[in-house]
C-alpha cells in the first residue's frame, strides 16, 4: 500500500490582524479523496488550509494558513510519501506588506500590492524522487484544457485533474483527467465522494506499483 499526500482546502494570505485574501475551496474534495484513499488500505496524511469538513479520523492531518505554510510542510512531508494528490487551492497572491495594526477607512481609495505566493507543487515537484507520482488539480475559466496541459508539465505532475469555478464549495464535481500526452483519460461527473473514487481508481491502476 501507498502513503498517500493529500493538499486541501483553501490559504489565506493576511493584509492586516483581520483581513485576509482567500478563495472558496471548502476541502470537500479533499476530504473525500482521504476517503476514497483509505477505503483503498493506503496510508493517508492531509495538510489543509482552513475549513469547516471534518475529516478522516484515520488520516493524519497537518493544519495551516498560508501557502507560504503549506508549502513549507509539503516540502518536510512529502519525501516520505508515495505521491501526493493536490487538490488544495492555495492563494496565489500575497500582499507585499502585511499591516500590523487594522487597516482603517479613511474614505479614499486602497491600493494593494500583490505579489504571487510560491507554487508549491511545482516546487516539490523538482524534487520529486522517479519513484514518486504526483497528481495536481486545475480550476480554469477560459482554454481550460491547454491551461490544465500547461499545469501539468510546468508542475512535473503525472496526472491534472481538470475542474471549473461551480467545483468550489460543492457538493458534486465535474472533472477531466488529462495526461502529459494531452489526452483527456477520464470524464468522472457526481458527487465528489464518486469523483474521487474514481481518481483513486485511476491512480491505483497507472500510477501505485
Amino acid at each position: 500500500m501507498a502513503r498517500i499526500l493529500i493538499t486541501s482546502g483553501p490559504t489565506r494570505q493576511y493584509l492586516d490582524p483581520v483581513r485576509y485574501l482567500t478563495n472558496g475551496s471548502s476541502g470537500r474534495m479533499g476530504k473525500a479523496l482521504a476517503e476514497a484513499s483509505l477505503a483503498l488500505g493506503h496510508d493517508v496524511v492531509i495538510i489543509s488550509g482552513p475549513v469547516v469538513v471534518d475529516y478522516p479520523r484515520e488520516a493524519e492531518v497537518v493544519p495551516v494558513i498560508s501557502t507560504e505554510d503549506l508549502l513549507a510542510e509539503a516540502q518536510r512531508l512529502f519525501p516520505a510519501c508515495d505521491g501526493v494528490i493536490a487538490a488544495a487551492a492555495p492563494c496565489d497572491y500575497r500582499p507585499h506588506r502585511v499591516e500590523s495594526q487594522k487597516i482603517a477607512k479613511t474614505g479614499e481609495p486602497l491600493t494593494l500590492h500583490l505579489i504571487e505566493t510560491p507554487d508549491v507543487i511545482a516546487t516539490i515537484g523538482k524534487g520529486r524522487r522517479d519513484d514518486q507520482w504526483m497528481v495536481g488539480f486545475a480550476l480554469e475559466t477560459e482554454d481550460q484544457r491547454f491551461r490544465a496541459l500547461t499545469k501539468l508539465e510546468r508542475k512535473s505532475c503525472d496526472f491534472m485533474v481538470l475542474n471549473g469555478p461551480d467545483a468550489m464549495d460543492a457538493a458534486e464535481n465535474s472533472v477531466e483527467i488529462i495526461a502529459p500526452s494531452g489526452d483527456v483519460v477520464e470524464a468522472l461527473q457526481g458527487s465528489k465522494a464518486e469523483v474521487a473514487v474514481g481518481i483513486l481508481r485511476l491512480i491505483q491502476s497507472h500510477l501505485i506499483r
